[in-house]
C-alpha cells in the first residue's frame, strides 16, 4: 500500500517542491526586505528651530514618517518652529521611522485682560508677568488714588479686565498722583449730553466715579445730565471748589428734565451753565 512513497520519482518530486518551496520564501523575504528597506539605517537630520513646513519636508524626503505630536507656545522662539523632535538629532534609527515633533504655535495665544485698578504699580507689574503680558509706557495723572493704577491703555485705547489681547502685549497703566493744589469751581454739568459732560471733567482732571442712567436710557452717550454729585453750589448758593483728582458723579435721562443737583434745589436745565462752561463746550465743539 505504501510502496510508492520508496518509489524513486516521489522522492524527486518532493525534493523539487521543497526546494520550489525555499526558493519562494526566499523571493518573498527579499522582496519584503526591498519594500521595508530592512537593515538599512539613517542617521535623524536636526530639525530645531527650523520652520514646521521645512522640518516635515526635510525628515519625509530622507524616508522617514513624521507626526506633529504636540503644538505648544513660547516666546523665546519664532512662531512655527519646531521645539523638540523625537528621536533626537543624529540618532541612529531605521528607514521609515516614526519621528514625533513639538512644535511652536504659529499664532500668538490669547491672554485676559487681568483686573489692574487699584492695584500698587509693583503689584500690577507682577500681575501683568504673571499674564504674559507687558508693561508698556506709565503715565500719570492726578487721583486721590495716588500710586494706585487708575486707568489701563491698550493700543491707546482704554481696556477693560477680561478683554482678550495677545499673549506678549505692552499694556499703559496711568498712575494716580495724588490730587492737584490747585482748586476750581466745579463745573455745571446740568442740561449737557453725557458725551459733553464727560469730555470737561475729563479736561478738568477730575475722575468719573458713577454714572446713573434713568431707566429706558438706551444712548447713554447723548442722554441729558440732570444731576450732579458734588453741585456746582452749595444750599447757601456759595460756589463749591474741587481739584484735579478729585470724583464726580452723574445722573442722566434720555429727555432733558427738570434738574434737581445734590442739595435738592431746583434748578433750570441749562441755568447754571455758566461761562466758564459755555467756553469749555465751545472748545468741544472746535
Amino acid at each position: 500500500m505504501f510502496k510508492f512513497i520508496t518509489h524513486r520519482h516521489f522522492f524527486v518530486n518532493l525534493l523539487v517542491i521543497i526546494a520550489l518551496t525555499a526558493l519562494l520564501i526566499w523571493g518573498f523575504l527579499q522582496m519584503l526586505g526591498a519594500i521595508t528597506k530592512h537593515g538599512e539605517y539613517l542617521t535623524v537630520p536636526n530639525v530645531l528651530h527650523k520652520s514646521t513646513n521645512e522640518s516635515v519636508k526635510l525628515l519625509e524626503s530622507k524616508g522617514f514618517t513624521v507626526v506633529i505630536q504636540d503644538s505648544t507656545y513660547t516666546d523665546t522662539a519664532k512662531l512655527g518652529t519646531v521645539l523638540k523632535q523625537f528621536p533626537e538629532a543624529n540618532s541612529t534609527v531605521k528607514v521609515n521611522r516614526l519621528i514625533l515633533l513639538t512644535v511652536n504655535r504659529v499664532t500668538l495665544p490669547m491672554v485676559e485682560m487681568p483686573n489692574l485698578i487699584g492695584k500698587s504699580k509693583e503689584y500690577a507689574l507682577e500681575i501683568l508677568e504673571r499674564t504674559h503680558l507687558k508693561l508698556g509706557d506709565t503715565l500719570f495723572k492726578p487721583s486721590y488714588m495716588m500710586g494706585a493704577v487708575i486707568e489701563n491703555n491698550y493700543n491707546g485705547n482704554i481696556i477693560a479686565a477680561g478683554t482678550k489681547i495677545p499673549w506678549g502685549s505692552s499694556v499703559e497703566l496711568v498712575i494716580g498722583s495724588g490730587l492737584s493744589d490747585e482748586q476750581f469751581i466745579v463745573p455745571s454739568l446740568i442740561g449737557l449730553t453725557y458725551s459733553q459732560a464727560k469730555q470737561i471733567i475729563e479736561d478738568k482732571g477730575i475722575m468719573l466715579a458713577s454714572t446713573i442712567a434713568d431707566a429706558g436710557t438706551k444712548d447713554t452717550a447723548n442722554a441729558f445730565v440732570y444731576k450732579q454729585n458734588p453741585p456746582r453750589v452749595n444750599e447757601d448758593m456759595s460756589p463749591n471748589y474741587i481739584r484735579a483728582g478729585q470724583v464726580m458723579d452723574l445722573w442722566v435721562s434720555p429727555i432733558m428734565k427738570a434738574a434737581v443737583d445734590s442739595t435738592t434745589i431746583e434748578i433750570e436745565p441749562n441755568k447754571d451753565v455758566k461761562k466758564e462752561t459755555k467756553n469749555e463746550l465751545d472748545k468741544i465743539k472746535k
